[in-house]
Protein backbone atom coordinates (compact mmCIF):
# COMPACT_ATOMS: atom_id res chain seq x y z
CA UNK A 1 0.00 0.00 0.00
CA UNK A 2 1.43 3.67 -0.85
CA UNK A 3 2.51 5.75 1.86
CA UNK A 4 0.74 8.87 2.56
CA UNK A 5 3.70 11.13 2.09
CA UNK A 6 6.00 9.62 -0.62
CA UNK A 7 9.31 9.95 -0.53
CA UNK A 8 11.61 11.96 -3.19
CA UNK A 9 14.83 10.74 -4.90
CA UNK A 10 16.16 13.04 -2.04
CA UNK A 11 14.75 11.36 0.98
CA UNK A 12 12.28 14.03 2.42
CA UNK A 13 8.24 13.44 1.68
CA UNK A 14 7.46 15.16 -1.38
CA UNK A 15 4.77 17.45 0.64
CA UNK A 16 7.56 18.55 3.05
CA UNK A 17 9.62 19.83 -0.12
CA UNK A 18 6.70 21.36 -1.41
CA UNK A 19 6.38 23.00 1.35
CA UNK A 20 9.85 24.51 1.63
CA UNK A 21 9.68 25.40 -1.69
CA UNK A 22 6.42 27.67 -1.23
CA UNK A 23 7.92 28.99 2.62
CA UNK A 24 11.07 30.40 0.59
CA UNK A 25 8.80 31.80 -2.19
CA UNK A 26 7.38 33.74 0.40
CA UNK A 27 10.26 34.81 2.32
CA UNK A 28 11.61 36.27 -0.81
CA UNK A 29 9.16 37.62 -2.42
CA UNK A 30 7.32 39.15 0.96
CA UNK A 31 9.96 39.14 3.52
CA UNK A 32 8.45 36.72 6.00
CA UNK A 33 5.86 33.57 5.78
CA UNK A 34 3.18 32.77 7.69
CA UNK A 35 0.62 29.52 8.44
CA UNK A 36 -1.98 31.95 6.52
CA UNK A 37 0.29 32.55 3.73
CA UNK A 38 1.35 29.22 3.20
CA UNK A 39 -2.25 27.77 3.03
CA UNK A 40 -3.16 30.04 0.39
CA UNK A 41 0.13 29.41 -1.34
CA UNK A 42 -1.04 25.71 -1.32
CA UNK A 43 -4.77 25.55 -1.72
CA UNK A 44 -4.78 23.75 2.13
CA UNK A 45 -6.33 24.33 5.13
CA UNK A 46 -4.39 26.40 7.92
CA UNK A 47 -4.51 23.11 10.07
CA UNK A 48 -2.50 21.15 8.00
CA UNK A 49 -0.36 23.76 7.61
CA UNK A 50 0.13 23.94 11.18
CA UNK A 51 0.78 19.84 11.31
CA UNK A 52 3.19 19.94 8.70
CA UNK A 53 5.35 23.21 9.72
CA UNK A 54 5.42 21.83 13.50
CA UNK A 55 7.40 19.00 11.84
CA UNK A 56 9.17 20.36 9.95
CA UNK A 57 10.27 22.45 13.12
CA UNK A 58 11.06 19.01 14.78
CA UNK A 59 13.14 18.19 11.99
CA UNK A 60 15.04 21.24 12.16
CA UNK A 61 14.27 22.50 9.12
CA UNK A 62 12.46 25.90 10.22
CA UNK A 63 11.44 27.67 13.27
CA UNK A 64 8.07 27.86 14.25
CA UNK A 65 6.34 30.13 16.78
CA UNK A 66 2.38 30.02 16.97
CA UNK A 67 0.90 33.25 16.43
CA UNK A 68 4.31 34.86 14.94
CA UNK A 69 5.19 32.92 11.77
CA UNK A 70 8.44 31.04 10.82
CA UNK A 71 12.00 30.90 9.44
CA UNK A 72 13.69 28.52 7.66
CA UNK A 73 17.02 27.15 9.40
CA UNK A 74 20.21 26.94 7.44
CA UNK A 75 19.71 23.49 6.78
CA UNK A 76 15.85 23.96 5.61
CA UNK A 77 17.13 27.29 3.62
CA UNK A 78 19.81 24.79 2.00
CA UNK A 79 16.59 21.91 1.20
CA UNK A 80 14.31 24.87 0.10
CA UNK A 81 17.18 26.23 -2.37
CA UNK A 82 17.61 23.05 -3.90
CA UNK A 83 13.99 22.38 -4.90
CA UNK A 84 13.92 25.64 -6.52
CA UNK A 85 16.59 24.97 -8.49
CA UNK A 86 15.55 21.50 -9.41
CA UNK A 87 12.26 23.44 -10.45
CA UNK A 88 14.10 26.06 -12.24
CA UNK A 89 16.28 23.38 -14.22
CA UNK A 90 12.82 21.42 -15.11
CA UNK A 91 11.34 23.88 -16.53
CA UNK A 92 14.19 25.80 -18.06
CA UNK A 93 14.60 22.10 -19.99
CA UNK A 94 10.82 21.99 -20.80
CA UNK A 95 10.41 25.38 -22.36
CA UNK A 96 13.46 24.89 -24.49
CA UNK A 97 11.90 21.69 -25.60
CA UNK A 98 9.09 23.98 -26.45
CA UNK A 99 5.94 22.44 -24.84
CA UNK A 100 3.13 24.09 -23.27
CA UNK A 101 3.16 26.53 -19.90
CA UNK A 102 0.28 24.09 -18.78
CA UNK A 103 1.86 21.23 -19.25
CA UNK A 104 5.72 22.49 -17.91
CA UNK A 105 3.78 23.29 -14.75
CA UNK A 106 2.05 20.03 -14.01
CA UNK A 107 4.94 18.48 -15.56
CA UNK A 108 7.71 20.14 -13.13
CA UNK A 109 5.04 19.88 -10.19
CA UNK A 110 5.53 15.87 -10.41
CA UNK A 111 8.95 15.46 -11.74
CA UNK A 112 10.76 17.51 -9.15
CA UNK A 113 10.56 14.88 -6.66
CA UNK A 114 11.17 12.27 -8.01
CA UNK A 115 13.99 12.65 -10.14
CA UNK A 116 17.44 10.80 -9.71
CA UNK A 117 20.54 13.25 -9.09
CA UNK A 118 22.49 11.60 -12.15
CA UNK A 119 19.27 12.21 -14.47
CA UNK A 120 19.40 15.99 -13.00
CA UNK A 121 22.77 16.16 -14.24
CA UNK A 122 22.10 15.17 -17.42
CA UNK A 123 19.11 17.53 -17.76
CA UNK A 124 21.33 20.46 -16.46
CA UNK A 125 24.13 19.48 -18.95
CA UNK A 126 21.82 19.37 -22.12
CA UNK A 127 19.74 22.45 -20.78
CA UNK A 128 23.44 24.17 -20.70
CA UNK A 129 23.79 22.53 -24.91
CA UNK A 130 20.83 23.91 -25.89
CA UNK A 131 20.99 27.47 -24.49
CA UNK A 132 24.71 27.57 -26.25
CA UNK A 133 23.75 25.99 -29.35
CA UNK A 134 20.77 27.55 -31.55
CA UNK A 135 21.16 25.24 -34.03
CA UNK A 136 20.91 22.44 -31.79
CA UNK A 137 17.78 24.08 -30.30
CA UNK A 138 16.34 24.58 -34.48
CA UNK A 139 17.00 21.08 -35.49
CA UNK A 140 14.87 20.32 -31.99
CA UNK A 141 12.47 22.06 -33.21
CA UNK A 142 12.26 20.91 -36.73
CA UNK A 143 11.56 17.47 -35.57
CA UNK A 144 9.29 18.68 -32.12
CA UNK A 145 6.04 18.20 -34.29
CA UNK A 146 6.73 14.41 -34.87
CA UNK A 147 7.47 13.80 -31.24
CA UNK A 148 4.34 15.62 -29.68
CA UNK A 149 2.07 15.02 -32.72
CA UNK A 150 3.30 10.89 -31.86
CA UNK A 151 3.02 11.62 -27.60
CA UNK A 152 -0.26 13.12 -28.31
CA UNK A 153 -1.95 10.48 -30.71
CA UNK A 154 -0.76 7.96 -27.62
CA UNK A 155 -3.07 9.46 -25.22
CA UNK A 156 -0.25 11.90 -23.84
CA UNK A 157 2.08 8.66 -23.40
CA UNK A 158 5.59 8.35 -25.15
CA UNK A 159 6.29 5.17 -26.32
CA UNK A 160 9.77 5.36 -28.30
CA UNK A 161 8.88 2.28 -30.68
Amino acid sequence: MPSKNPRSARGSSTAAEDYLERILELINSKGYARVVDIASALKISQASVTNMVQRLDAEGLLKYEKYRGLVLTAAGETVARKIAQRHRLLTDFLKLLGLDEKVIYHDVEGMEHHISPSTLRAIETLTAQLRRRPALRAQLGSCRHLIFDRAASDGGRFNAT
